[in-house]
């Protein structure tokens, strides 16, 4: 298993959008946290963006979730950042 952090950034044009989308979005995620595929997620506070990590076996099985993130297909972020972590201090 790997640990990845993703930071997303907010297109802002679409925040209506985003807010409609948001409830199936988290969903989702609840969904991969109780599958053991997500360790910690949340936005920023000024809502430009959000930061997650995700435990998963590799990088192919991490796009396969975000393609499935319903944020996805509505068109509403931008990956600013995709990066395995090597965490010092692992969340406990």
């Amino acid at each position: 298993m790997a640990q990845f952090v993703v930071q997303l950034r907010f297109d802002v044009s679409e925040t209506d959008r985003r807010l409609e989308v948001r409830p199936a979005h988290r969903e989702y995620l609840a969904e991969l946290k109780t599958a053991g595929k997500l360790v910690a997620a949340g936005p920023f506070a000024d809502g430009t963006g959000a930061l997650l990590v995700y435990d998963v076996a590799d990088e192919a099985e991490l796009r396969d979730i975000l393609a499935k993130d319903p944020y996805t297909p509505a068109n509403v972020y931008e990956l600013a950042t995709l990066a395995e972590w090597q965490p010092l201090f692992p969340f406990s």
